[in-house]
This record gives C-alpha cells, sequence and structure tokens, in this order.
C-alpha cells in the first residue's frame, strides 16, 4: 500500500517552538525522506472555529501566518500539499455519514475531548460542533487515505477513534477506508514541550511562547526568563533538572556539536547536567548556552519567512492550489464512500435500468 501523510494545525496564533520540535520539524523530514508518496498538510480553519465561533478574524487572519511558518520551516509545496480545510466541501460530508457509525457515550469517553472541555469551560454548554470534531477528524484522514498521523500522545484517543470508524465503516459497507497509523516524536522532549514559564503547555493567552517568527532580541528575552529550578538560589547549591525548563529544551534542541562552538568545556549535555546537578554552575551560563542553541535553528527560519512575507498573494496562490488538489483526492474517496453506503444513484446505471425494468416489466 502507498504511504500517505495527513496532519495539519488550525489557524489560532502563529506557531511557536512547541509545533517545530512536536512535529514541523518531523514533518519536513517526512516530507524529504522519500518514504511517502504523498504529503497532505492541513490548515484546520473549520475545526478552529468550533471554539471561535464568535472570533471568525481571528481563524481568517492566521491563515496567512500558518502557511507563512510552514513555508519557512521548509515545507515544500512541490513535495507537499497544503491546503485549507474549509476549502474541502467533501470533508463536510464525510462528517455527516461517519456521524451514524458514532454512538454519543463513545464521543463522551475520548479522553482528548473530555480534556479539551475542561480546559475551555465548555461543560455547560458545549458547541455540538467541538463535542464532535474526532468525526470530523476522522473524514480528514480518510479522505486522503493517510496511512500515517504524526500526533503527540495527547492525540492518540483521536487517532484510535478514526481507526474505529473507519473499521465500522468498512465492515458495514466494503473496504474503502484505510486505518491510519500513529507516529509519535522520536524525542521523547518533543513530545510536550513546556511554556518558558513552566507550565505544561503554550499558551497565547499565558504569554509563554516563544514563536518561530519573534525577532532575535525577543527570543533571548524569554529565554533569559525561563522557569528553571526554584531552590537553585546560589551557584554553588545542587541544581535538579526535574521541571526545569531550560534543560527540558536543551533537550529537545541541543546537539553535541553545539558545545564546540558555544560551550566548550562541556563534551556533551550530559557533562552539563551532571556539573548542574553537583553545584557550581549558574543558570544565567545555562540560558546563555540554550539561546545560543535555540537562534542557531531559529534564524534561517525567520530569514526564509521574510522571503515569503514579501509576496503574500504568492503564499495565498499555493494555498488556492493546494486546495485545489486535495479537494479532487478528497472526492474521489467520498465517491467511493457513497458507491459503498449505496447512495451513488444517479451513478449506478445496473439500478436505473434494474428500477425500470421493475415498473416497464
Amino acid at each position: 500500500m502507498e504511504k500517505i501523510i495527513l496532519t495539519g494545525d488550525r489557524p489560532t496564533g502563529k506557531l511557536h517552538v512547541g509545533h517545530y520540535v512536536g512535529s514541523l520539524k518531523r514533518r519536513v523530514e517526512l516530507q524529504n525522506s522519500g518514504d511517502y508518496k504523498k504529503t497532505f498538510i492541513m490548515i484546520a480553519d473549520a475545526q478552529a472555529l468550533t471554539d471561535n465561533i464568535e472570533n471568525p478574524e481571528k481563524v481568517r487572519q492566521n491563515i496567512i501566518e500558518v502557511a507563512l511558518d510552514y513555508l519557512s520551516v521548509g515545507l515544500d509545496p512541490a513535495k507537499s500539499t497544503l491546503f485549507i480545510q474549509s476549502q474541502i466541501a467533501e470533508l463536510c460530508e464525510l462528517t455527516f455519514y461517519y456521524m451514524d457509525l458514532v454512538t454519543v457515550s463513545r464521543l463522551q469517553r475520548n479522553p482528548t475531548v473530555k480534556a479539551e472541555i475542561q480546559m475551555r469551560n465548555f461543560e455547560a454548554s458545549i458547541p455540538v460542533g467541538f463535542f464532535t470534531y474526532p468525526i470530523s477528524q476522522a473524514a480528514d484522514i480518510t479522505a486522503f487515505k493517510a496511512t500515517t498521523v504524526p500526533v503527540g500522545e495527547d492525540q492518540l484517543p483521536m487517532i484510535e477513534q478514526t481507526r474505529e470508524i473507519v473499521r465500522k465503516f468498512n465492515s458495514v459497507y466494503s473496504e474503502v477506508l484505510v486505518e491510519p497509523d500513529v507516529l509519535l516524536p522520536d524525542n521523547k522532549a518533543c513530545l510536550r514541550l513546556p511554556g518558558i514559564d513552566g507550565k505544561a503547555k503554550m499558551s497565547k493567552s499565558l504569554g509563554n511562547c516563544i514563536y518561530l517568527s519573534d525577532p532575535a532580541d525577543e527570543v533571548k528575552k524569554k529565554i533569559m526568563s525561563m522557569y528553571t529550578d526554584p531552590l537553585h538560589l546560589l551557584v554553588s547549591d545542587p541544581g535538579h533538572l526535574e521541571g526545569n525548563t531550560v534543560f527540558t529544551y536543551l533537550d529537545a534542541f541541543c546537539r553535541d556539536e553545539h558545545f564546540e562552538r558555544y560551550l566548550p568545556d562541556y563534551a556533551n549535555l550530559d557533562e552539563l547536567k551532571a556539573h548542574y546537578t553537583r553545584g557550581g554552575l549558574g543558570d544565567v551560563k545555562v540560558k546563555r548556552f540554550l539561546n545560543n542553541v535555540v537562534q542557531e535553528e531559529l534564524e534561517p527560519i525567520r530569514k526564509r519567512r521574510k522571503e515569503f512575507e514579501k509576496d503574500i498573494p504568492a503564499v495565498y496562490e499555493i494555498l488556492r492550489k493546494g486546495s485545489e488538489a486535495a479537494r479532487e483526492t478528497a472526492a474521489q474517496t467520498l465517491s467511493e464512500v457513497k458507491s459503498a453506503m449505496k447512495i451513488n444513484y444517479f451513478d449506478d446505471a445496473e439500478l436505473i435500468r434494474a428500477q425500470s425494468e421493475k415498473y416497464q416489466g
């Protein structure tokens, strides 16, 4: 079977370094690996509207921000299909049909949905669109017959729900849909990069993100303000790594060659950690090293973004062409789904012939 990737992001803000180490960097590697016949990258604006319905301008404005971030990290429209979810009408129709394959109680048991509802204070009044977004996500994945979905661990229940829908559909109708596999980040530190304040998740509202488009001085300012070890009051004090945001970021970004360039007193991160835990190493020195490491990673991304910013109409044209190509693929899947469900009335010549004979015979 041909290997196909489907992944994407909600356009509710600029993308940050958590997105980068958690998914974007890996997407570029997968795109360039040659192992996948097709790669579909979706800007999930329809999904974003499920909890931003009263602020559509926020979603609208962030389409271009996400697209610029995609292009700046190296996602290539010649190799990946970049598209906007709402422009693929077939996804809505597939979602509608899949709703008959899922019970309300099953949606209520989805751990990701439960956590998201609680986080958004939707317990008393849950928008139906938000409640059913696991079904919409199944439509997104299956429309492109994706074999591989790169996600974080928090999204595993969502993919399992997609797999259940696929199995149910193929069992009731015929083997049309493809059951996707999950691809988790290979660096455990990248599974969920915390905010600079040590909170479990980066959030625009909390102001604890480092954005891919942040200028160098802003990145430095944020890194130097990072949460470390509250018990590490003096340089001589033994430091703790657990919950220390600086070292979590080093786990995600640092490579041995960075020490040669920026901190030659140490051969690798293990040596740096050992010195910190036994005492005698200050937080400022470690933060300065982290700043050098992160700036090295982000500088080419910032430069590419500035080039794409010079021609915004060309970026929208990339999204338009990508959306057209994605719609062609989704339309083919929808046609197969409707045929399997026996609702392709006007395409079924045998049905028309049989009914004609029945009433004329």
